[in-house]
């Protein structure tokens, strides 16, 4: 079995953190594992994205081809659309609905209407979700408990343990708030 996962977003949205967690837990479970990054211009509101390639045997490359990735896992709405030409057709897009405004003028409805006339989206509103909960510094992982059902290489048991096992340097309540977010993006996501 593999997965093929594409990560994408913002500088700062923390889709590298999402990456980390997952490699974490995949390494765990004895899982190969490939990750490349490209993060270039990152830190004034650029583009971030992670290929994440998970299997069960060997992996040669690091790149998610064309009309291969299984999900497409995106902080940032326009991002998820940036990278659609690489879902396979029976893939998912799991996305926040919230826009990351760093170009004027963004193309909001645009963007929000190509997505819901996708099959199998799950976008959710990261803004309100993490002000309602009051997990603001959490909203990836939150969207990570959405897809974590459907990443189906990975029990959402063991994302657990990597959140865990990330996030244990920091503390024991940013520990919690993490998998407490990851609880309710799993609500999010059997909805």
């Amino acid at each position: 079995m593999k997965k093929d996962i594409i990560l994408s977003g913002v500088g700062g949205q923390g889709i590298l953190s999402i990456a980390t967690i997952i490699g974490d837990a995949a390494t765990r479970a004895g899982l190969h594992l490939k990750q490349a990054e490209v993060h270039g211009m990152s830190q004034r509101g650029g583009e971030v994205e992670s290929c994440l390639r998970l299997s069960d045997t060997e992996i040669f490359s690091d790149l998610v081809q064309q009309g291969c990735a299984d999900m497409i896992l995106s902080m940032e709405p326009m991002e998820a659309l940036r990278y659609l030409p690489f879902l396979h057709e029976g893939g998912y897009v799991v996305t926040s609905s919230s826009p990351f405004r760093n170009i004027d003028p963004y193309p909001e409805v645009q963007v929000l209407d190509a997505l819901g006339a996708l099959d199998r989206v799950i976008d959710l509103d990261l803004d309100r979700i993490t002000r309602e909960h009051a997990i603001p510094k959490s909203a990836n992982v939150v969207l990570l408990g959405a897809a974590a059902s459907r990443i189906g290489i990975l029990s959402p048991e063991q994302i657990e343990e990597g959140i865990r096992n990330i996030f244990a340097p920091k503390g024991a309540q940013v520990v919690e708030m993490n998998l407490k977010a990851f609880e309710i993006g799993r609500e999010y996501g059997r909805q």
